[in-house]
Formats: C-alpha cells, sequence, structure tokens
C-alpha cells in the first residue's frame, strides 16, 4: 500500500501528499492521552446507540438553561455531526476541511483540505481522526495537529462515518461497498460488496458482527473478522438510516416510512413501526426506549421490546437528524432551523434554540456541554453559564 504525508504550504493550508512505497506496517501505531469518560469519539459513541451515560452535568433540570458558548463559522454547510475527545471538537464541512477546534472556546486548532465535500462524521480512536471525503477517500490524521497519516482510496464518495473498533476502522463507499481497514496502516483486510451504495450509513459494530444498511434496501450482518455475510434483512426500500444495536436488537430507520427492529443474531423480524413519512434519522436507544425523527416531523419514542409509542413531539417541519441522548434528556436537530431538548420520559420540550439552517445534523453531549452543526455553516457549542 501506500503511506500518503500531508504538509501544508501557504495560507491556503493545502494538503501535498507524497507517496512512499511501504513495505511494513504492521507495528506502525500512534498514541494520545486517553479520551474522557464523558467524550464522544465516534457518530455512535462506541456503545452504538448514540447515548452518552456519563454525561452528569447536564440534566432535566438544568438543560432549559444552556446558553451558546461559541460557534465557529466554516466556508460550507456543515451535515455531519461532531465527535469530540480530548478538549478539542472535529467537524467535517461541504467547504472540503475537516475542522479541529477548542472545545472550550471554538478557536481552530488546524484544518486539513481534502479534494470534495466532507458530509462523513469524523471517528476518534487512539490519537488519530477517521474520516470519509467524497473525493473517494478514508482519511487517518493525526489528532493533535491534523498531518496525513494514511488515506485508503474507494471507488466512490465516502459518506459514511467510520466506526473504529478493536483497532479496525469500518466503513462504506458509495462504490457499494463496506470496508475494514487496518487502523494503523490504512490497509484493506476485507470489503464486502451490496447491492447498490452505501451512502450516509455509519456500520455499527458488535458480537462480533458488522450491521450496515445499503441503498439495495438491506440491512446486513457481516462477520467483523472476515466480512462474510452472515444474514440480510430486506426492508423492501431503500435502508438509509445507520442502525443501532442493543441487548441482541438492530434498530433501523427506511425509507418506506418505517422504523424496524430486527434480531441480531438471526435477522428476523421482531416488530416494525409505521410513520407518517421516510426515516432517515439513526436512533438512539436508552433504557428500554428507541428515539428517531421521521420526515413526517415527529420525534417518536419506542418501546424497545414491543415497537408500541410511549410519545411522540412534533415538530414544524422534516427531522433528519439522530437524536442524542444523556441524562434524561433527549436532543435532535429539525428543518424548521432550531434544536431541541426533551425530556426523555414524556417528551415534554425543555429547551430549543434557533440556528441560522436547519439543523439536519445530528448533536452530541460531551462534558457538560451541546455540540451541534447547522446548514448555515456554523459550528455551535451550549453550556449552562457558570
Amino acid at each position: 500500500m501506500k503511506l500518503r504525508i500531508g504538509c501544508r504550504i501557504g495560507t491556503a493550508e493545502h494538503a501535498c501528499l507524497i507517496s512512499i512505497e511501504i513495505l511494513a506496517l504492521a507495528g506502525l501505531c500512534f498514541s494520545q492521552a486517553p479520551t474522557l469518560p464523558s467524550d464522544w469519539t465516534e457518530f455512535h459513541r462506541t456503545n452504538m446507540v448514540r447515548v452518552n451515560p456519563n454525561e452528569t452535568a447536564l440534566n432535566v433540570s438544568n438543560v432549559g438553561g444552556l446558553r451558546p458558548k461559541w460557534r465557529y463559522a466554516t466556508g460550507g454547510y456543515l451535515f455531519s455531526a461532531p465527535a469530540v475527545a480530548n478538549g478539542v471538537v472535529y467537524v467535517g464541512s461541504s467547504d472540503k476541511n475537516i475542522y479541529a477546534l477548542n472545545a472550550s472556546n471554538g478557536a481552530k486548532l488546524w484544518r486539513y483540505a481534502t479534494l470534495a465535500q466532507v458530509l462523513s462524521s469524523p471517528a476518534v480512536a487512539n490519537g488519530v481522526v477517521y474520516v470519509g471525503s467524497e473525493d473517494s477517500n478514508v482519511y487517518a490524521l493525526k489528532a493533535t495537529t491534523g498531518d496525513l497519516l494514511w488515506s485508503y482510496p474507494t471507488a466512490g464518495s465516502v459518506d459514511s462515518s467510520p466506526t473504529v473498533t478493536n483497532g479496525v476502522v469500518y466503513v462504506g463507499s458509495q462504490d457499494s461497498n463496506v470496508y475494514a481497514l487496518n487502523a494503523s496502516t490504512g490497509a484493506k483486510i476485507w470489503n464486502y460488496t451490496t447491492g447498490r451504495p452505501i451512502m450516509y450509513c455509519s456500520p455499527a459494530v458488535a458480537d462480533g458482527e458488522v450491521f450496515v444498511t445499503s441503498n439495495d434496501g438491506n440491512l446486513y450482518a457481516l462477520d467483523a473478522r472476515t466480512g462474510s455475510l452472515r444474514w440480510h434483512y430486506p426492508s423492501g426500500n431503500f435502508s438509509l438510516s445507520s442502525p443501532a444495536v442493543a441487548n441482541g436488537v438492530v434498530f433501523v430507520g427506511s425509507y418506506n416510512n418505517s422504523v424496524y427492529a430486527v434480531d441480531a443474531f438471526k435477522g428476523t423480524l421482531l416488530w416494525s413501526y409505521p410513520t407518517g413519512s421516510l426515516v432517515y434519522s439513526s436512533p438512539a436507544v436508552a433504557n428500554g426506549v428507541v428515539y428517531v425523527g421521521s420526515y413526517d416531523g415527529n420525534v417518536y419514542a419506542l418501546n424497545a421490546s414491543t415497537g408500541a409509542k410511549v410519545w411522540s413531539y412534533t415538530t414544524p417541519t422534516i427531522v433528519e437528524s439522530s437524536p442524542a441522548v444523556a441524562n434524561g434528556v433527549v436532543y435532535f436537530g429539525s428543518d424548521d432551523q432550531s434544536v431541541y431538548a426533551l425530556n426523555a420520559g414524556t417528551g415534554a420540550l425543555l429547551w430549543h434554540y434557533r440556528t441560522g439552517g436547519p439543523a439536519d445534523a445530528s448533536p452530541v453531549v460531551a462534558n457538560g456541554v451541546l455540540f451541534v452543526n447547522s446548514q448555515d455553516s456554523n459550528a455551535y457549542a451550549f453550556g449552562l453559564k457558570p
């Protein structure tokens, strides 16, 4: 394979790439101080259910006091979720750049220029930022400096958000493949070809299996070690939602206006719930409840065991954003240019804030701060006043 090392020239900070043939990279590793317990390091936050169980600062009683802490303007709209690790927020933008921002004040620490827009949510592990770009590459950048460690070329845009576990990066591409890459070297371990492009799905990895959806309408379960097919479940339409996995069940939304619960080991349907429109949002699962948004303008709370509706909250327009749950609060964005916080138990509105554009990106909560990206080109941070 080729290791491509990035350097920056001039104020434009464009990356120049030097290709170096590498014969053996198995021993290469990168280190950094361990992440904080409340960090949110990738789209699924490692537990594959978009829940932060270590967040204690924000709660039902005080979340109404959230105020803007800072915002950072990029040169393009922000579609994907940020990642937070070691006091740094990592953001991808349609202006083709990946940004590292100080989580306390929003100051830019570095940026790395790709060759096309970045709609993939970054993932951070062991001092490395992994992210895809519509230039068809998966990038590994040094988290502290933004230096390029390696890149892996696919044959299609990479809007999928990487999932990193056990030294492997799992990511999808619009070339219809799911890839497993060595996290240290970028070498391909395996790939599995689906029937159609994989768009914005972030693979979920649990119990030795990789769960991923494809535009061919299938939810796939692949062996995490070999990439061999365990099973696939046909939704009957495009399955664009990133799956969530909890207690042996895979939860996923579909373009046929339904939320599905599928047995993670057998691939059999447990239940489905029809919403009023397509479900692009990835579910979050906490305390036996599934939280998910729909294009019908609602966020739904469904019983994880039965699929029965617990409550729903209606916004004025579509909800693409995938909810984030922490300490009894559900956070999500809406196309009505607002970010919301609801009581997870009742669905009651606790707080909302209007941004300058649709808030389709999925929020994250880490260390007492709510981070969310907006299509007004801004990355936002909200916190409680001291």
